[in-house]
């Protein structure tokens, strides 16, 4: 199984974060196709007190690489890629890895 992770950095609104994220962004990466699983998190804090580099995580698996590069390269996919641009003002980092 193929995973992609998306970490979102602090953004500068959390509420317009948050209230596009949950209307415009998650409905519209519900329309990819070849999903096997989705795991949204918010990440609270870390185990020292300090403040997290990140802000939330989504983790979205597949079958399989080729799965992954099919769905990314559809047009819902590249949608909701182009999508990130429009809320996540504290940026966005993207990693592929494999469940081991």
């Amino acid at each position: 199984m193929h995973k992609l992770t998306v970490l979102y950095g602090h953004p500068t609104d959390v509420e317009t974060f948050e209230t596009y994220y949950k209307t415009k962004h998650l409905p519209l990466a519900a329309t990819m196709k070849g999903v096997a699983k989705l795991e949204l998190t918010k990440i609270l804090g870390t185990t020292d007190g300090s403040k997290p580099e990140f802000y939330r995580m989504a983790e979205i698996y597949f079958s399989d690489m080729e799965q992954l590069q099919k769905t990314m390269s559809s047009p819902e996919g590249q949608a909701t890629s182009a999508d990130l641009e429009n809320f996540a003002t504290g940026g966005v980092q993207v990693m592929i890895g494999v469940l081991e």
